[in-house]
Formats: structure tokens, sequence, C-alpha cells
């Protein structure tokens, strides 16, 4: 899966939250300033080439709504993050984020917890 421009997940960003939307829908859920409509509907074109974005027609306009989920989404992306940044370990990852962020022991031990969580779901 290709990964988003900052202004692509913005987009999807507010698709994602509202389900579909015609141009100006989105554009009323993007902060200010707004960009242009012609932005926004040039943005949308490229989302649909790329395979996030589908449409429906109504009328002369097109009703946008998105073909890939969040979730799946943010599964593909931080795999290639994790992989740039971290050499694709996630404890590397964990690691930094710890130091970077500074954690809690508590935090910690809610993530540890979840994890163990998640390793008996798998067994």
């Amino acid at each position: 899966m290709k990964e988003l421009t900052r202004a692509e997940e913005e987009i999807m960003q507010v698709l994602w939250t509202i389900g579909s939307a015609f141009v100006k829908d989105i554009i009323d859920q993007l902060p200010d300033p707004k960009p242009a409509y012609s932005t926004v509907s040039t943005i949308v074109r490229i989302l649909q080439q790329k395979g996030f974005v589908g449409h429906k027609a109504v009328g002369q306009s097109h009703q946008y709504h998105p073909l890939i989920t969040k979730a799946n989404y943010t599964k593909s992306f931080m795999k290639g993050f994790v992989k740039r940044y971290f050499d694709g370990s996630y404890q590397e990852m964990v690691s930094f984020f710890t130091k970077e962020q500074k954690l809690s022991v508590s935090e910690l031990e809610s993530l540890v917890k979840d994890l163990k969580k998640l390793k008996t779901k798998k067994l």
C-alpha cells in the first residue's frame, strides 16, 4: 500500500471520520485557512488513482468515500515506519518512545499487560 502525503492524509482523516462526502463537505471539515476547492478536488482524484477513495455519482457531482479503512492504513504505515526508522524492530521503537516520551512505570506496565493479552489471544 502506498503511503499518503500529508495533504492526502488530512483528507483521508476527514473521510474516515464522516464516511462519505462531497468536496465541499471535506473543505468544511478542514482547518483554517481552507484550501481552494480545486486543490481538494485534485487531491481526492489522486486518492482515487491510488485506490484509497471511491465515488458515487450524484447528479453532476461526486460523493467520495474511503475504500481503505483507517485501521488497515495505520497497520501498513506502521510496518513501513518501523522498518525505515527502527530496522524493523518493534522493541527498538518502543524503547525509543519510552525514552523520548518519558513513559511512567504505570504506562509501561499497562503496555506489558496489553501485550500479554495479545499473546494469549494468538496462542
